[in-house]
């Protein structure tokens, strides 16, 4: 019984390694750190920002594993919400700023393969790709 725990635990925290190093790595290569220090004159700092990204990750997990957020665990510290709102308003602005960039590989794509005589075809098609995956995402959760 116990090493079928054990076998359990150790799948789980591989698994949960993985996603996370393909997530931070996922960031990374977007650009958001380097694009960050590029733009606030600040290369120095990079590895800095680095592991405060990893830190973020890790602290967020720990919330959500350990629901600290419920149960008025928190009460206590409620400036502690100010706190998260601003840093996480910050984290989706940088995404959003990254994400914009890469956008920029559309245009470039479609000049490249002279995609011209079709282009509507070719955005009909991403639109209705995104369409049907969040339809999915969100049936599959009800």
């Amino acid at each position: 019984m116990w090493i079928r725990q054990l076998l359990l635990a150790v799948t789980g925290l591989g698994a949960g390694v993985t996603v996370a190093g393909g997530l931070f790595s996922f960031i990374i290569g977007l650009g958001v750190i380097s694009d960050l220090a590029d733009r606030t004159h600040t290369g120095n700092k990079i590895l800095l920002y680095e592991d405060a990204v990893a830190l973020g990750g890790i602290v967020g997990n720990l919330i959500s594993v350990y629901a600290l957020n419920q149960a008025g665990r928190l009460s206590g510290v409620i400036w502690l919400l100010a706190v998260y709102g601003s840093l996480a308003g910050v984290f989706v602005g940088c995404w959003a700023m990254a994400l914009a960039e890469v956008l920029n590989a559309y245009p470039i794509f479609i000049r490249r393969i002279k995609l011209t005589s079709h282009l509507s075809w070719f955005i009909l098609a991403i639109a209705l790709g995104k369409t049907l995956g969040a339809l999915l995402f969100f049936w599959k959760r009800w």
